[in-house]
């Protein structure tokens, strides 16, 4: 019973860590997003829909301001967020270069800052994955995150 519970801390301690190591990737995706929405808005206003009822319709001024406010917001949004993603690169980085094993530092790096797969760890580092394997479960072991 001890063994089992001791067992599951390590596994709650291991996703903890993956978790905050994956912070890095997950602000990248954000801002790809992020440019997309910003792309689609600009796409919208060059190439508004077209109103074909005949009647009269105002300038659009207050459209064009709806989309001046709309796109500014996700520029600053943009930016925060590659602001928190230069954060998190440089404590995740510092944190991984804690580690005293060279090996282990390579292959978190590659799997959480490069987001390489695993046999494309096993590939550069010249080992085999199941090796790759043991090195990621030794530096989750041994990474400081608190």
């Amino acid at each position: 019973m001890r063994q089992r519970l001791e067992e599951n801390n390590v596994k709650f301690e291991n996703d903890r860590k993956k978790s905050y190591l994956r912070g890095y990737r997950m602000h990248g995706r954000r801002i790809k997003r992020i440019e997309l929405e910003i792309d689609e808005i600009r796409n919208l206003k060059m190439y508004p829909s077209v109103n074909n009822d005949g009647m009269p319709h105002g300038s659009g001024q207050g459209d064009l301001s709806s989309y001046a406010a709309e796109l500014h917001e996700k520029e600053e949004k943009l930016y925060q967020e590659g602001v928190e993603q230069v954060k998190a690169y440089k404590d995740i980085s510092w944190r991984i270069q804690q580690l005293e094993n060279e090996d282990e530092r390579d292959v978190l790096f590659y799997r959480y800052i490069k987001g390489m797969n695993w046999w494309e760890i096993a590939s550069a580092m010249d080992y085999g994955e199941r090796w790759v394997y043991e090195l990621h479960g030794r530096a989750l072991t041994n990474l400081k995150i608190s």
